[in-house]
């Protein structure tokens, strides 16, 4: 792998285990040192460069890492998905981290900035992925349809859940972070009513702070049942 090696913060493995238990999708040895080496370039090369905030290095496994795998919550209780489509995925959250966990779905990380393209490219050749497809462009001019979408603060809420119903193919599914703060997002109801009256099933998700280092809110959309 080409990676620095950086043994990772005292309980940040515990925590992304548990996400990813809770979500039904457990991680294996092999990919947790994925998730190691993701989140040692993140520290070393992404907050330099501007990818994330230059206090994010502490919030890495946390708020980054580990929240980036409650989306998988979307397929508890089921497969995985054979395609993602992540939205807006900077440097590749939550897109890489899910790529991780599921070596067999292919996963196309979109976003529209050309450096932030160059480091998608860098961060999947350091977690060793041949599953993640790169893709620079802007959301609202793409036309295919997906089996999954995933949405993680790249576009307002009301916005993602048009493009879900306008992205989603039959049974597919699309996951949209809200928000992490302890109580449910005051939009929450506007949302799911939105999002049924466009012909999605809707359902607002807590992750609770016993299984993430703080509450997160996610509303898990289906199209065609």
């Amino acid at each position: 792998m080409d990676a620095m090696e950086t043994d990772p913060p005292a309980g940040s493995i515990d925590l992304v285990r548990r996400v990813a238990a809770w979500a039904g999708h457990p991680l294996l040895p092999d990919q947790e040192d994925r998730l190691a080496a993701y989140a040692a370039w993140l520290e070393e090369e992404a907050i330099p460069a501007g990818g994330l905030g230059p206090r994010e290095g502490p919030r890495l496994w946390g708020r980054h890492l580990a929240d980036s795998l409650a989306f998988a919550a979307g397929w508890r209780d089921r497969e995985p998905p054979a395609e993602i489509l992540d939205v807006g995925s900077g440097v590749g959250l939550p897109g890489i981290p899910l790529a991780i966990l599921w070596p067999e779905t292919v996963v196309t990380t979109l976003d529209r900035g050309g450096r932030r393209i160059r480091l998608l490219r860098r961060a999947t050749r350091v977690a060793g992925l041949v599953n993640v497809e790169v893709a620079q462009g802007d959301v609202f001019s793409v036309a295919d349809e997906w089996e999954s979408v995933v949405f993680r603060g790249a576009v307002k809420a009301p916005e993602a859940v048009g493009l879900t119903a306008r992205l989603l193919d039959v049974g597919g599914t699309a996951v949209l972070g809200l928000s992490r703060r302890s109580e449910v997002p005051a939009d929450a109801r506007d949302l799911t009513n939105l999002a049924e009256a466009l012909g999605l099933a809707a359902e607002v998700v807590e992750v609770p702070s016993g299984v993430l280092d703080a509450t997160a809110w996610l509303l898990i959309m289906r199209l065609g049942e």
